[in-house]
């Protein structure tokens, strides 16, 4: 039996409507020396039926079933059943480029220095349609730590690539994080600074928006991004303690962002504010955090003028 030298793990929880595209996206793969272990997280729809078919027809594909624990839980299991050199990470709802693992399998090759690999990524609707968002995965810094405190440059849980050792070397993803296990992660190789990211400029992964998830608690995203950069700081405190502060100013931004997108332009005020105290220099060199600056403290003239468009069509 030809040992697989990538093994693609699949989280699945309720995931019946899209599991199916996720594992056709992984048969349609260029590169074919691969394993697929889907690990069923305690679903109820039917997800499992789905994926039956797959792992009928193809030894490549295994199923494994374990009690609900969420996305972390999930993930660490798979790759404890793993035999591959390389991980990959696709989550039950995303899609992969036909090209995504021969690229990727390819710089891993060609580079022992790197030891994760992602690429440019596409939002897809609900139904599969794509959209105009790219994220371009572009670190705002040089120092690694750094980059990675201030935005999440892979981009989502679906994008990255990496070496089976790191696994070994930096332990398994924390299951008491619900949101954020995924920056954590990478936070965790950069501290080793023993490994690279290469970003790989062409759009090989879409990361599905779905209407679920379009909900946010902002006081939760805040409570876990608070955690995760605490904890960053305490492994390597000579690295993050200096830059703590644009950390923190880069979470503030973010938090705004998520309540300017959830039409509280008064809570979106209140964290850009605490953004400008931390580090007010984001805002000149980051032209995501000008234009969340401008967006805010333009809101209360916005709803002022909807307000006066209403009252005008109201009148008439």
């Amino acid at each position: 039996m030809l040992v697989p030298k990538v093994s693609v793990i699949v989280p699945a929880y309720n995931v019946s409507a899209y599991i199916e595209d996720a594992l056709r996206s992984l048969e349609r793969q260029t590169f074919q020396n691969f394993e697929v272990l889907i690990v069923n997280d305690g679903s109820t729809d039917k997800t499992v039926d789905i994926v039956k078919p797959f792992v009928e027809k193809d030894s490549r594909f295994r199923l494994l079933h374990k009690a609900n624990g969420g996305l972390s839980s999930a993930r660490n299991y798979g790759i404890r059943h793993a035999l591959g050199e390389y991980i990959a990470l696709l989550d039950g709802d995303d899609v992969y480029h036909q090209d995504k693992l021969a690229n990727h399998v390819a710089h891993l090759d060609h580079n022992p220095k790197v030891g994760v690999v992602y690429s440019v990524s596409r939002a897809i609707r609900d139904d599969g349609r794509p959209t105009f968002i790219h994220l371009s995965g572009k670190q705002v810094n040089s120092n690694l730590l750094l980059a990675l405190l201030c935005k999440n440059f892979v981009g989502h849980g679906s994008n990255a690539i990496f070496r089976r050792c790191i696994f070994s070397e930096v332990g398994e993803f924390d299951e008491n994080l619900r949101s954020l296990e995924d920056i954590d992660y990478w936070l965790r190789i950069a501290a080793t600074q023993n490994w690279e990211f290469y970003r790989e400029p062409r759009t090989l992964c879409y990361y599905r928006v779905r209407p679920s998830g379009l909900s946010f608690n902002v006081e939760q995203m805040r409570y876990y991004n608070t955690k995760v950069i605490q904890a960053a700081s305490e492994r390597s405190p000579e690295l993050v303690e200096p830059i703590l502060p644009t950390a923190y100013a880069y979470m503030y931004r973010y938090l705004s962002r998520l309540s300017l997108q959830g039409g509280d332009s008064e809570k979106a005020r209140y964290f850009v504010d605490l953004a400008l105290a931390c580090d007010k220099s984001i805002f000149f060199h980051d032209i995501r955090s000008l234009l969340t600056l401008i967006a805010v403290y333009l809101a209360p003239f916005a709803n002022f003028a909807i307000g006066l468009t209403l009252s005008s069509v109201k009148s008439k």
